[in-house]
C-alpha cells in the first residue's frame, strides 16, 4: 500500500473478533449453502467420519499421493493430509469471484505483453521502472517476443482468503508453475467415492473437466506447423525428487500427454524433438514444471542439467509454445502485487472486482518504521517466497522471531512485503474424531488460450492445527474438496 490507508485497515480487519464462520450464522443457525451437509452429518453415526478419513489416507497412499517436505527429519515424503468435510461455496458467491478472478487474469496477462513491449505502464509511472527491470523475476531475453495468440500466462492459480459474508481478498497470483490441481482433482474423487449420498443432496459443479480443458487450452496455443496431426504436448518435469512430481505424472496422464525430462528432449533445426523408442517426433508445445533459470543452459544457468540446450531459440523462433512463458514471474512478485489494483485500471479502465490485502511497503522509511514498532501484529512475507516458507506470522512467532525479521527488514527492506494478520474465515473440519473450525484459503484454477477457463471451485488449504493461519502442507495444512454449488 503506497499511502496511509494502510494503518486505518489495520484497525479496522485486525481488532480481536471471532473468524467469519462459513457454515454458521452467529446466532448458531445454518448458512443456506451448508443445510444440506449439516443433515448429514448429524446423521453420521459414532466413528463415521474417522473411518471415512482412514479409508481417505489409504487411497491417498495407495495412488501416491505425496508431497514432499524439504528438511524434515521424518523423511521426504508425506500423504496429503485430507478433510473429509467439503468447504460450500455458493452459486452467487462464485459469480462474483469468478468475474474478478477473469478480470484480474486478464489485466495480468495485458501487464506481460506491455512489458516485454513498449512499457507504456511503467512510462506512465503506474509502476515503478526500478521494481520491475531490477526485479530477478524480469526475463530481458523475453524482450519484443510474440508468444502464440499474444498469451504469457495460461495456466493462473489465484490465492483468495474470506473475512466475511461478502468479503474477498487475493491474498497472491501465481504465475510461473501454480501446482495444487491434482490434489483438487483426487480430493473429488475421493469424495464421490467415500460420501456418494451427500453429493445426492446438493447440484455440485464438476471439476473433473479440468484435464480435458487443459489439453484444449494448450492445443488452441500451439504454433502453426502441425497440419495433419493433433499437436504434440509434452510436461517437462525435473524429475521424481521434486515436491509436485505425482502432479506432473498425473497430468500427463489424464492429458494423455509424454512427461518428459530434459534428456528426453533435444533440439534440431531449430524445432524441439522427443525422443521415442519409434524415432525422434517434434513437440509443439510444453507445459514446463521447471524454473525459467533451468529451462535452457545455452541462455539461462550454464549449469542447468534440466532443461533442454537451445530450446529458447526454437520458443523464440515460434517452433514451440512454452507454457508459461519464461519471464511470467515479473506479474507474481510480492512487491508487484500491490499494483494489480492499478494494473486492472491501467489496461481494462475498470475497477478492480476483487480487492489486494493492503500492503505495507518497507522502502518508504515512515511505513518501515510502523511496521518494525508493530511486527508482532502483522505478517511478514519474502518478495520471492513460496510455500509457506520464508515468512513470519506475527501473533504467533516468538520474540526471538520478531527481533529476527526486524533485523532482516532493516537489512533488506525491498526484500519483504508486510500485510495485516487477516481473520481468515473457518470451515467445519474432521479433527481427532470431533469436528471443529479451522482457518482456510481457496485457490481457483484458470486456463488462458483461445478462451478463458476457469474451474468451479479450486483447491481449498486449510490449516489442521487449532489456530494457525498458515495452509501449505508443508507447514502443517491439509486440502478439502470444495463444492461451488449450482443454481
Amino acid at each position: 500500500m503506497r499511502d496511509g490507508n494502510a494503518v486505518s485497515f489495520k484497525r479496522s480487519i485486525m481488532v480481536e473478533t471471532t473468524p467469519f464462520d462459513e457454515m454458521y450464522n452467529p446466532d448458531g443457525s445454518v448458512r443456506e449453502p451448508y443445510r444440506a451437509l449439516a443433515g448429514w452429518l448429524a446423521e453420521q453415526p459414532d466413528k463415521a467420519l474417522a473411518l471415512m478419513q482412514a479409508d481417505a489416507e489409504a487411497i491417498f497412499r495407495k495412488l501416491g499421493i505425496t508431497f514432499a517436505v524439504y528438511g524434515s527429519e521424518e523423511g521426504t515424503e508425506k500423504v496429503i493430509p485430507f478433510d473429509v468435510i467439503p468447504r460450500i461455496i455458493a452459486a452467487n458467491e462464485w459469480r462474483k469471484l469468478s468475474k474478478g478472478i477473469e478480470q484480474r487474469v486478464k489485466a495480468l496477462n495485458a501487464f506481460l505483453y506491455d512489458i516485454y513491449h513498449r512499457q507504456e505502464i511503467l512510462k506512465a509511472g503506474r509502476v515503478p521502472e526500478k521494481l520491475i527491470l531490477n526485479n530477478a523475476a524480469f526475463c530481458p531475453q523475453m524482450m519484443g517476443l510474440d508468444p502464440a495468440k499474444g498469451v504469457y500466462a495460461h495456466i493462473i492459480g489465484v490465492d483468495i482468503v474470506r473475512v466475511g459474508p461478502d468479503e474477498f481478498y487475493v491474498l497472491e497470483d501465481n504465475l510461473r508453475t501454480p501446482s495444487g490441481v491434482s490434489y483438487m482433482l483426487e480430493d473429488r474423487e475421493a469424495m464421490m467415492l467415500l460420501a456418494p449420498d451427500l453429493f445426492h443432496r446438493s447440484k455440485v459443479a464438476p471439476v473433473e473437466t479440468y484435464p480435458e480443458n487443459l489439453r484444449r487450452t494448450l492445443e488452441s496455443v500451439a504454433p502453426d506447423g502441425f497440419k495433419g496431426r493433433s499437436p504434440n504436448i509434452a510436461v517437462l518435469t525435473p524429475g521424481i525428487y521434486n515436491s509436485a512430481y505425482f502432479e506432473h505424472s498425473f497430468l500427463a496422464d489424464q492429458m494423455g500427454a509424454q512427461l518428459c525430462e530434459g534428456p528426453d528432449l533435444f533440439v534440431d533445426g531449430g524445432k524441439v524433438y522427443m525422443r521415442t523408442t519409434t524415432g525422434p517426433e517434434q513437440v509443439d508445445v510444453i507445459y514446463r514444471r521447471i524454473d525459467d533459470d533451468f529451462l535452457d543452459p545455452l541462455t539461462f544457468r550454464p549449469d542447468s542439467m534440466l532443461g533442454v540446450p537451445g530450446l529458447f531459440d526454437a520458443y523464440r523462433a515460434g517452433n514451440v509454445t512454452l507454457v508459461n512463458a519464461p519471464g511470467t514471474g515479473i506479474a507474481d512478485d510480492k512487491a508487484v502485487y500491490t499494483y494489480v489494483p492499478d494494473i486492472i485500471e491501467f489496461y481494462l479502465g475498470e475497477k478492480a472486482l476483487l480487492q489486494n490485502v493492503p500492503t505495507y511497503n518497507c522502502t518508504d522509511p515512515d511505513q518501515r518504521a510502523w511496521v518494525l514498532e508493530n511486527i508482532a501484529d502483522l505478517v511478514v512475507k519474502e518478495v520471492h517466497g513460496s510455500g509457506g516458507y520464508g515468512m513470519m506470522v506475527g501473533p504467533t512467532a516468538s520474540e526471538e522471531m520478531h527481533a529476527e525479521f526486524r533485523r532482516k527488514i532493516e537489512a533488506r527492506p525491498d526484500n519483504y512485503i508486510v500485510q495485516p494478520t487477516l481473520n481468515l474465515s473457518t470451515c467445519p473440519t474432521h479433527i481427532n474424531g470431533d469436528v471443529a473450525p479451522r482457518h482456510v484459503d481457496l485457490r481457483p484454477y484458470v486456463l488462458v488460450g483461445d478462451e478463458v477457463r476457469i474451474t468451479p471451485g479450486g483447491l481449498t488449504r486449510v490449516a489442521l492445527k487449532k489456530g494457525s493461519l498458515v495452509v501449505n502442507s508443508s507447514q502443517g495444512g491439509g486440502t478439502k474438496d470444495t463444492w461451488v454449488l449450482e443454481d
